[in-house]
């Protein structure tokens, strides 16, 4: 058995307490310590872990890259042991601290900002930082509390998946590409056409559809244009540039006006889903819960 590690969190608290507050002289004011017990503390803390967490300068203090890493990671575990012991204790637990969550750009503009909108009324001592973005984010090495993510973008199986909305995806085109390439009557066509490919999937160039007696077809494509942007690859569709398939929400405006063709209206649409992404429900913060409760509550009707 390997010897207990006593002193495993000194420090933790008094390095977040610094970040936070941006300065020693804060730190010390907030917590009753000297500035200088403070510093040694820091010193102390960088000594153990044998890296830098801090650029220190007379004016300012910043972290290096090692010093945010353990910032989000001791964020979470300081915030944990404070529900643990008010849970012993008997206190109300009432959501606070920080949460980070990353989610789609569209999806974040159209259907979570009401729901962000009540949970910070709901829960005004939780500051909410949102990351809106069509890459892929490291959840656990980024610090992140919950990401909401496609089912396609979701590779790690050691995470919890909870399903959130389903949609699907349309496969288009304008009506002035079709007229100068043709109108594709089966996916297998697609390799003979100018595809735009959103490269944030796992795999980009490989188009799968259901037949219409239930088999699965995949067709390995050639992109003329890969983006993480899927308003970019609809906007290139409608000036002409190529196919491309994106969720429904995205295309629908362009069907109506007649500025895109839907294909393939004869095989099943392809399914998507969305999901919340975060590491276990082990041990999960007030502030998490709440916020997975009530995007589920919000949410449940369209799934």
């Amino acid at each position: 058995m390997m010897p207990a590690q006593t002193n495993l969190l000194d420090g933790m608290v008094i390095f977040s307490t610094v970040v936070e507050q941006g300065s020693f002289t804060n730190a010390a004011n907030l917590t009753g310590h000297s500035t200088s017990y403070i510093s040694k503390e820091i010193n102390k803390l960088e000594d153990r872990l044998g890296v830098r967490l801090l650029h220190r300068t007379t004016r300012t203090l910043s972290l290096t890259p090692e010093g945010e890493h353990y910032f989000q990671q001791s964020r979470q575990l300081i915030e944990s042991a404070q529900e643990l012991e008010q849970a012993i204790s008997g206190q109300q637990q009432e959501p606070k601290g920080v949460l980070r969550i990353s989610c789609p750009i569209s999806f974040g503009a159209q259907q979570l900002s009401p729901v962000l909108a009540k949970y910070m009324q709901l829960y005004p001592k939780v500051k909410v930082e949102v990351f809106a973005s069509d890459h892929r984010v490291d959840l656990i090495g980024e610090g992140y509390d919950v990401v909401l993510r496609s089912s396609a973008t979701v590779e790690d199986s050691s995470l919890i998946s909870r399903l959130v909305q389903r949609s699907c995806t349309r496969t288009v085109a304008s009506p002035a590409y079709l007229e100068q390439f043709g109108v594709p009557k089966h996916p297998s066509e697609l390799t003979r056409h100018k595809l735009l490919c959103y490269s944030n999937h796992k795999n980009p160039y490989v188009w799968s559809y259901v037949d219409s007696d239930g088999s699965l077809i995949k067709v390995d494509v050639t992109s003329v244009v890969t983006t993480n942007s899927p308003e970019m690859e609809l906007s290139l569709s409608i000036l002409g540039q190529g196919i491309c398939r994106l969720p429904e929400a995205f295309v629908q405006p362009g069907l109506d006006s007649g500025e895109l063709v839907e294909l393939f209206t004869d095989l099943p649409v392809h399914k998507i889903e969305m999901c919340l992404v975060y590491p276990s429900r082990k041990h999960m913060s007030t502030k998490v819960r709440r916020f997975i409760d009530l995007v589920v509550e919000e949410l449940r009707d369209e799934v």
